[in-house]
């Protein structure tokens, strides 16, 4: 039983010896392997990493054109956008200008409809005003029309008195410068006769000197003009 023992021991141990060699063998190829494995999957995950990067890259690129190209439509979307804000902007401002302008305009209106009717109502009063003014002169016209008439009347009336004054006075005048006329021909054709029998006297005294016999002949000339100043004082 012991040496069955032993011989099993040693076969047993022959048997542990044997199967720990192909044991270690069989790990040791069972490593190797998975290491060529996991070095296969590795270069095949690496291969397939490098696809992928690859294919990620190629994708990245597309994708970043497609992004530049997105980024483009965007920034020319932006610029429409800005461009229509600022012209949207400018359609406000200049909306609200035309606002101001229309509301100022409103206002400037309203200040004229009001002076205009300040000027329709003082128009209106100067009118009534003028029309009063009118009647008022009128009225005074009419009144001094009549005492113009009246005055006229009065006044032809007055001349045609001075007139008559005035003929009558003429009349008289003419009669006494006829008057005066007739005596200042009566007075100078008695100085005319006062002078011719100064004269004759003379002529007489001249002719007595010269000629004493003519006695008679100067007496009775002498008497006839005694006679005739004896007649003409009568006359005055």
């Amino acid at each position: 039983m012991a040496k069955t023992k032993k011989i099993n021991n040693k076969s047993n141990y022959k048997v542990s010896i044997f199967s720990s060699k192909t044991l270690k063998k069989v790990l040791s190829n069972y490593k190797k392997k998975q290491e060529q494995k996991k070095i296969k999957e590795i270069k095949l995950k690496k291969i397939a990493e490098n696809n992928q990067i690859l294919k990620e890259k190629k994708e990245l690129r597309s994708l970043e054109e497609k992004l530049s190209k997105e980024n483009d439509k965007l920034r020319i979307r932006e610029e429409e956008i800005k461009l229509k804000e600022k012209e949207l902007k400018l359609k406000e401002d200049q909306q609200k200008i035309e606002n101001k302008r229309l509301i100022k305009k409103d206002e400037d209106l309203g200040l004229i409809d009001k002076d205009l009717r300040l000027k329709e109502k003082e128009l209106k009063q100067k009118a009534e005003e003028q029309f009063r003014k009118d009647i008022d002169l009128k009225a005074r016209e009419e009144e001094q029309n009549k005492k113009e008439i009246k005055e006229k009347r009065k006044k032809e009336k007055y001349l045609k008195e001075i007139m008559i004054q005035e003929e009558e006075k003429n009349k008289l005048e003419a009669m006494k410068l006829k008057e005066w006329e007739e005596q200042f021909d009566r007075e100078q054709k008695m100085k005319e006769h006062r002078e011719f029998l100064k004269d004759e006297r003379l002529k007489q005294r001249e002719n007595k000197e010269l000629v004493s016999n003519d006695t008679n002949l100067g007496s009775e000339l002498s008497s006839k003009l005694e006679s005739f100043d004896v007649d003409k004082s009568s006359e005055h």
